[in-house]
């Protein structure tokens, strides 16, 4: 590797030995033409400052569907004033009867109204409400009464004539009777056969079969017949003997010392001080008398009066008449 590496070195020295020697070429400064005259740069001209005029407000025409802007009257908390009302209207002619009368406190309405049913009972409600709720007591006066049913009779519409049957002629149909009925011809009489035997016909001829020579084929060779029935003995092959190989002698390996490892170092067993000796605490539970209050005493249910709501009335489902058709 030494050799090539200073064999390739002599070849470049001699390549280098023979190359002429060129001078190394000049060129000429380049000459750049002089520099433009620096102007001095202008002084912003002084502004003066700006008049400030007020600008006026854009006046617009107010639309005439513009709805003008009302304020919202503030709500006031009134407390409930008491009031009393009554009205009552009876008119026959138009079957209007009913009346309204209410009154209040302040805190508690109270009132009655009076309706006249289709059926001809008048229905009574009086009613309280407080700001507990509102009870009502439903009431009835008179009773039902439903007109009887009878079906009006189906109207008796006369037959119209109508003016097209008037206007054409009623058409008249041929009975089956006037028609002429067709007359049809019999079937023609043809001959029948005087024999029922069955036509014979001639039997077909056919050639007979062509009668071809039969082949004639080589007789089998007598083969000769082995005079023994032994098989023939070959010769047993004999093969080399298997070489002997010596057997092969491995080095003994070297007897290494056994290593000596230090005895392990029996460390110290620490001493802990010994546990100091606290006072047992009792938790014995401190003894508390208990307050002794007295029992309350309830009044009696039967103290306040139980009211007596009145039972309601109701009327007795009407009895229909059955209706007849």
């Amino acid at each position: 590797m030494n050799k090539l590496v200073v064999l390739a070195t002599l070849f470049a020295a001699a390549i280098a030995a023979e190359l002429p020697a060129y001078s190394k070429p000049s060129y000429p400064a380049p000459a750049y033409p002089a520099a433009a005259a620096a102007y001095p740069t202008p002084a912003p001209a002084a502004y003066t400052t700006k008049a400030a005029y007020p600008t006026p407000a854009p006046a617009y025409s107010k639309a005439s569907n513009e709805q003008p802007a009302y304020s919202k009257p503030a709500e006031e908390d009134h407390p409930p004033m008491p009031f009393s009302f009554a009205y009552e209207v009876k008119d026959d002619p138009t079957y209007q009867d009913f009346s309204h009368n209410e009154n209040s406190d302040g805190k508690v309405i109270s009132g009655s109204y009076r309706v006249s049913l289709p059926d001809g009972r008048i229905q009574i409600v009086s009613y309280k409400a407080d700001e507990k709720g509102y009870v009502a007591d439903v009431k009835y006066e008179g009773e039902a009464k439903y007109d009887e049913y009878k079906p009006a009779a189906a109207p008796a519409y006369p037959k119209s004539a109508s003016p097209l049957e008037s206007a054409y002629p009623k058409p008249a149909y041929q009975t089956e009777d006037s028609y002429s009925k067709p007359i049809y011809t019999t079937e023609k009489a043809y001959p029948k056969p005087t024999t029922t035997e069955k036509p014979a016909y001639p039997k077909p001829a056919y050639p007979a079969e062509p009668a071809y020579p039969k082949p004639a084929y080589p007789a089998e060779p007598a083969y000769p017949k082995p005079t023994t029935t032994e098989k023939p003995s070959y010769p047993k092959p004999v093969y080399p003997a298997e070489p002997v190989y010596p057997k092969p002698s491995y080095p003994v390996e070297p007897a290494y010392p056994k290593p000596a490892y230090p005895a392990e170092l029996a460390s110290p067993k620490p001493a802990y001080p010994t546990e100091p000796a606290y006072p047992k605490v009792s938790n014995s539970k401190p003894a508390y008398s208990e307050a002794v209050y007295p029992k309350p005493s309830y009044p009696s249910e039967s103290a306040y009066p139980k009211p007596a709501y009145p039972k309601p009335a109701y009327p007795s489902e009407p009895a229909y008449p059955k209706p007849t058709y």
